[in-house]
């Protein structure tokens, strides 16, 4: 199966939503799986992962209720409170919902750059191995010393770098991330997205030759077992289309087996997220 592991679906609201500027006014409405059905159809994709884009319980269950009445998504990260004392029985009681497959928090949002290391949050982390959840990691490159510690602490639970760490390809930014990503890539219960790299080059001249150097360093550092293709649809939107995204990955892969392709196309994140 050809597995998307990185979308998104909302009803758009300009407060909720107040992080899609006018650089992004074009995914300034409703994204729902009727939308993303005909384009699944059109560059055959089999399913998806749906990941939270909002930081609710709200948001969980509406993209609990999509999943139940849409096949094709076959999963979702959803968001809970982390740091609430309380979490071992939430998650216990989400254990019942069979396509909740991980959580994610909006880090990169948090103005501690710290914010992964603190003991409230890191007492929630800690719980998710128990129950069989995944954690998707959201930052900005300033935030990949801190996840490296944070790996380090839980060598047991599955995480996957959202987005590879949102390099900043658009300033050429490189060898910091780069050293970075090797040093965490080295922890090999952590996995990395090859998603959302067209939305941090420039929205308008991104080239394919700008962004390979840093998709070379994840293939380099996580190898084809520990990659997995994402369009972060419809964010990807502001940048491109989805056929321009899938191909961006298609070309870069295309050296690889058939079966590493076939890891990366879908059968990561089947593995890594417990698709069914």
């Amino acid at each position: 199966m050809t597995i998307d592991a990185h979308q998104h679906f909302w009803h758009y609201n300009p407060v909720k939503h107040s992080w899609i500027d006018n650089a992004m006014a074009v995914i300034r409405k409703d994204f729902l799986p009727s939308d993303l059905k005909k384009v699944f159809e059109e560059n055959d994709i089999d399913g998806c992962v749906a990941v939270q884009a909002d930081q609710t319980l709200q948001e969980t269950y509406f993209l609990l209720d999509l999943a139940k009445s849409n096949d094709f998504i076959k999963g979702i990260v959803g968001w809970v409170d982390l740091r609430d004392k309380g979490i071992g029985p939430v998650l216990e009681k989400y254990g019942e919902q069979k396509k909740i497959k991980g959580f994610r928090h909006i880090v990169q949002g948090e103005a501690d750059h710290n914010f992964l290391l603190r003991p409230d949050f890191m007492r929630g982390i800690s719980h998710l191995e128990k129950y069989g959840y995944t954690y998707d990691i959201l930052i900005f490159p300033h935030q990949l010393g801190a996840t490296l510690e944070f790996v380090k602490r839980f060598p047991n639970q599955r995480f996957v770098i959202d987005h590879m760490g949102k390099p900043y390809i658009k300033d050429g930014f490189f060898d910091g991330w780069a050293i970075l990503m090797k040093e965490i890539a080295k922890h090999e219960n952590v996995y990395c997205k090859l998603s959302g790299m067209i939305t941090e080059a420039d929205f308008n001249s991104w080239t394919p030759e700008q962004i390979i150097p840093y998709m070379n360093v994840v293939l380099e550092v996580f190898g084809p077992d520990r990659l997995m293709y994402g369009s972060d649809w419809p964010v990807c939107l502001v940048a491109g289309n989805y056929a321009r995204v899938k191909q961006l990955v298609i070309n870069f892969i295309t050296d690889l087996s058939t079966t590493e392709q076939q890891k990366i196309m879908g059968g990561n994140a089947i593995n890594f997220y417990n698709l069914k």
